[in-house]
């Protein structure tokens, strides 16, 4: 084998040409103290030399700026001024200005505030005082939103790849509002308030149906493409808000209750006829979903440097990848400029006009991660290819380039393609949850009645549903007070196989944390429904005896419809240049007036796995390690971690722990780890030894005991779990009771250090009835310590343990 490339390259050019630099700086104050001179003669000569530079670089960048003028005068408009502070229309050529429309907004503002002063006291006073108890004196003492208006920086319209029935705009808004909002609680002497408010972003606006009656449109929907950007000056006992480290905070939860109600793909929507079916206009069916294969990268810049720079190294690459709102982040590949990821993410488009695959590529470091390149593919040419595999140069870098391929799946209404899709991921073979998906769910929730008063007697539940498909859970927002809750909200489920897989839905009071009801829909009664389609009341079981929930429930088979294409047919995704300067970028534009950024403003922060506003548990774990959830090269692979991709909302600017997105399908690059899999993998295929467990065993006791009314789970032991490293492993278990994947749901054993045979022997118990726990998954992931800011943590193995078993109450002891 040819020995590997060294890590590290002397620079001797550099190096000599810094020590000249040095002899060159000292040997003059050396001669003067010689010579036995005062140093005011080192003072004068800088003085000179400095009035120098400055005369000729003076006069050099005025003959640069003339010659500019007059081969491009834009151009030299363009430079002379910073490219973050122009408005959108100065860089996009098809977007407007739109001073007529700022002139109206500003004749208007006086009565916009007046309606907001109206929503704030009759709507959201009431409704937070009967929030709770305590706060049955909150009040509104000032609402004042200020006379700056807002405003719009630019327009842009829609003409291509769109509805013939729809009008689609996107406005680019700023609002830098001096407002006032002062609050109290009277009850405890609590006073709090905003005294100012700045808010930057991309507002889609979409006038559907058009109606050959007046007034010509039938609804009108808001949305934002992405969070928009967002900064609070707090007053009162709200001024602690404004502590460095709260401050971001703050923000990151008030831009994830704006997220709730308009990030795409929430909206507002407004009826102006009473014809239109709202419930389409609010939710509407996505438009298709993005596969992206993100395989590798090449000939990657190296950003490691030693001793100043004259030391080269290499880089530590990962990726982040955004389609909207929706953010994935790589593994990190240590020291390769040549990284292979091999990873596997869907993602949901629901508008893609406007909408860009944006893709950046990052060297993580202790401090801020270097820039490595980044890429911008407009979704409309990949939806007319269907499929594409290429490899694509690196924007803003000198060298580099990125191997994807990019699948665009059709959402299709019927079933006859689905056995066909199945056999091409795979799912027809295997009986995992997890993997590529083969359709979507997409399920509109509206409402409940009927549902019972819960532990109390006569008194109202704070009503919330629990939907899960499978390993995957989500949570709807929470009613209160009320037996007949509205929700209107919409979810959507990557489902890898239909046939096998389940819906199961429960209705709980959050107040006092029992269930209402449930009901279990088996997702092979919509393949044989008309449009894969349901819409109808759900009786609810373990409920009152006319306690329903009404739901819509559509299943779309994910469908790759390849092109018909002459065999001379040569295509390349359009890829989009990107006129903002990368800092610029970031910040979407700059708002009229300075805003000062956060403080880690400039460090891109990749995804971190938390759980969203809306309580979405299908995310990754928080101690997910780089090489988390891989897909190995045989059907063994369905023990290991949960391969979905879900769907991230957070603001990039505040969140500090860098944590991958578990990709659908990933190799293990851990060397150590990777070798050892291997040779399991080969004696297992020679049929020697090792049984059918090439990640190891766990040994588990597991009952429910119906007089403490809990589940019993006793961790013995592990064998032959592979060495996470050169010394080992440093092994623990982490369990959830899923779909519970709550912090304080989850129970952990304590560290066995350097051994692949630890012993625990540690009981664990979780407060759950026997018919409720039949319901659930015991989730169960031994995973590797590695020590106080070590780089070997990481998963060791995962399994899944349906507990619907009538022995349950016995219980049982197995490997």
């Amino acid at each position: 084998p040819e020995p590997p490339p060294p890590l590290l390259s002397v620079d001797v050019t550099g190096l000599v040409s810094q020590f000249a630099r040095s002899f060159v700086l000292i040997f003059p104050v050396y001669v003067l103290g010689y010579l036995g001179l005062s140093f005011s003669w080192v003072l004068i000569a800088l003085c000179g030399l400095f009035w120098i530079r400055r005369h000729r670089g003076g006069k050099t960048s005025r003959l640069g700026r003339a010659l500019a003028f007059l081969e491009d005068e834009e151009e030299a408009v363009r430079l002379s001024v910073s490219s973050a502070d122009l408005p959108a229309w100065v860089h996009f050529p098809d977007t407007e200005r739109a001073e007529w429309l700022n002139k109206t907004v500003k004749q208007m503002w006086p009565f916009i505030c007046q309606f907001i002063e109206k929503l704030f006291r009759e709507t959201i006073e009431p409704a937070v005082r009967g929030a709770n108890n305590h706060l049955s004196t909150f009040s509104f003492t000032k609402i004042d939103i200020g006379h700056q208006p807002l405003r719009i920086n630019g327009v842009k319209v829609y003409t291509e790849n769109v509805d013939k029935r729809q009008i689609i705009l996107d406005l680019q808004i700023s609002f830098v509002g001096n407002c006032e909002i002062d609050l109290e609680i009277k009850r405890y002497f609590c006073r709090a308030g905003v005294k100012s408010i700045q808010i930057h972003g991309t507002m889609r606006v979409i006038l559907e149906p058009l109606i050959g009656d007046m007034p010509l449109i039938g609804a009108l929907s808001l949305f934002f493409l992405r969070k928009p950007l967002l900064e609070i000056n707090w007053t009162g006992l709200t001024n602690l808000l404004d502590v460095p480290g709260l401050n971001g905070l703050s923000d990151t939860i008030i831009l994830d209750i704006i997220s709730n109600y308009l990030v795409l793909p929430n909206r507002i929507t407004v009826p102006l006829v009473s014809e239109v079916q709202i419930a389409q206009l609010r939710f509407p069916i996505p438009k298709g979903v993005l596969r992206i294969h993100f395989i590798e990268a090449q000939d990657l810049e190296g950003k490691d440097t030693y001793l100043k720079g004259i030391v080269k190294g290499k880089s530590d690459p990962y990726g982040i990848i955004r389609v909207g709102n929706q953010i994935f982040q790589s593994k990190v590949i240590k020291e390769n400029l040549n990284p292979k990821w091999n990873e596997v993410y869907e993602a949901l488009v629901y508008e893609h006009p406007g909408q860009e695959l944006e893709i950046e590529l990052f060297d993580e470091d202790p401090d801020k991660d270097d820039f490595l390149g980044s890429l911008m593919i407009d979704l409309i040419e990949v939806e007319k290819e269907r499929l594409l595999d290429e490899w694509f140069t690196l924007d803003e870098v000198s060298k580099g380039k990125l191997h994807l391929k990019l699948e665009w799946l059709t959402l299709m209404p019927t079933a006859e393609n689905l056995d066909k899709v199945l056999t091409s991921i795979r799912a027809d073979k295997d009986q995992a949850n997890d993997g590529l998906s083969s359709a979507l769910l997409i399920l509109y929730l509206d409402s409940a009645r009927n549902l019972p008063s819960g532990k109390k007697i006569n008194s109202n539940p704070n009503p919330l549903v629990l939907l899960s498909v499978g390993h995957k859970a989500q949570e709807s927002k929470i009613r209160y007070k009320t037996n007949e809750p509205v929700w209107e909200e919409n979810f959507t489920f990557f489902v890898h196989n239909p046939k096998r897989q389940d819906l199961e839905v429960e209705v709980r009071d959050e107040q006092h944390q029992c269930s209402l009801g449930n009901f279990k829909l088996p997702l092979s009664q919509l393949l044989e429904s008309e449009d894969l389609t349901m819409h109808q009341r759900f009786h609810l079981s373990n409920s009152g005896p006319n306690s329903t929930i009404n739901m819509k429930i559509a299943l779309r088979v994910l469908s790759l419809e390849k092109q018909a294409r002459s065999p001379d047919h040569q295509h390349s995704a359009q890829v989009k240049r990107p006129s903002l300067s990368k800092d610029a970028r970031k910040s979407s534009f700059k708002p009229q007036v300075p805003v000062s950024p956060p403080s880690d403003s400039n460090k891109p922060v990749p995804a971190s796995p938390v759980t969203d506003s809306d309580k979405r548990t299908d995310t990754a774990e928080k101690s997910q390690p780089p090489n988390a959830s891989p897909q190995w090269p045989t059907d063994l692979s369905r023990s290991s971690s949960s391969l979905h991709a879900s769907n991230f909302s957070y603001s990039p600017s505040h969140l500090s722990v860098k944590e991958p997105t578990p990709s659908i399908a990933s190799d293990i690059s851990l060397p150590i780890a990777t070798q050892e899999l291997r040779q399991r993998l080969r004696q297992l295929e020679n049929g020697t030894t090792l049984g059918q467990s090439p990640l190891g065993q766990i040994q588990l006791t597991i009952r429910h005991s119906s007089q403490r009314n809990k589940l019993i789970v006793v961790v013995h032991s592990c064998r032959n779990l592979i060495a996470f490293s050169e010394e080992g492993s440093d092994p623990y278990v982490r369990m959830y009771l899923l779909p519970d994947k709550r912090r304080s749901g989850r129970r952990k054993t304590h560290v066995s250090k350097k051994t692949l045979n630890p012993v625990f022997d540690q009981i664990f118990d979780f407060s759950v009835s026997l018919p409720e726990v039949q319901r659930r998954t015991l989730d169960v992931a031994v995973k590797n310590s590695g020590g106080f800011l070590s780089k070997d943590k990481g998963l060791l193995g995962k399994l899944l343990i349906p507990l619907a078993s009538e022995e349950l109450a016995k219980g049982w002891t197995q490997w």
